[in-house]
């Protein structure tokens, strides 16, 4: 079998674990080439401060087979970034699988790649995407033909993993699995809303409220433009 080419975007403000987690994933399956993909050829900055080198730019990448975009901060920019949008709908017609992480569904969504499409996102950002014309499912990886998305963060381990079964078998996801000795016991039951306490609940919702409200102002922005280039 020909390895797939699994694009990964990278950007300003991406989210590191969103991004490493399926790479790291990817990285030990025989059946993908991995090719991380930057607007430009300098160091990416993420969340945090870390400095990211991407492979190729979205000027050199080759036709992929596979794109994956993550979330983070930097994805308000990318909500209307011209080059990012329109090299993600170049991609399109030649690309086998469209995936996401976190946020990043919400590019993949302005982008107009989501359309008619069972998607998820962050739980935190399940109602940014219903603005679109996305059927938003709230579980942590959903599958719709070739769409396949995952909520927040963390999820990120999950989807590598169920992918590269679809891809390369159940046995080598495994394999991954054990190697990465992915055996989540987490220290407290706080990983969902529907499992946080109430107080908890609302303390995470309070210090994301300026986030939700900008990104949803950039979203009808852009809903709103596209209504007008219909005429």
């Amino acid at each position: 079998m020909q390895k797939l080419k699994v694009g990964m975007l990278l950007f300003p403000g991406v989210t590191i674990l969103d991004f490493t987690g399926p790479y790291e994933v990817f990285t030990k399956a025989w059946c993908f080439e991995v090719i991380t993909i930057a607007e430009t050829a300098e160091p990416v900055t993420a969340e945090g401060g870390l400095q990211l080198m991407a492979n190729a730019t979205i000027a050199t990448a080759p036709q992929l087979d596979v794109l994956f975009v993550p979330g983070g901060k930097g994805i308000n920019e990318l909500l209307t970034n011209a080059d990012i949008l329109g090299f993600l709908r170049q991609q399109a017609p030649g690309v086998r699988y469209f995936t996401s992480v976190c946020t990043g569904a919400l590019v993949l969504a302005a982008a107009g790649l989501l359309d008619g499409y069972k998607a998820t996102t962050h739980w935190r950002s399940l109602d940014l995407l219903r603005m679109f014309n996305v059927e938003v499912i709230q579980e942590r990886i959903v599958k719709d033909r070739n769409r396949i998305t995952g909520g927040g963060v963390t999820v990120g381990i999950d989807f590598g993993l169920s992918f590269t079964a679809m891809i390369g078998g159940e046995e080598l996801a495994k394999v991954i699995q054990l190697q990465l000795e992915y055996n989540p016991q987490p220290p407290f039951h706080a990983g969902s809303p529907k499992t946080a306490e109430l107080p908890v609940l609302q303390k995470a919702r309070e210090l994301t409220q300026h986030m939700f409200e900008v990104r949803k102002g950039i979203i009808k922005t852009v809903l709103e433009a596209k209504m007008d280039a219909k005429g």
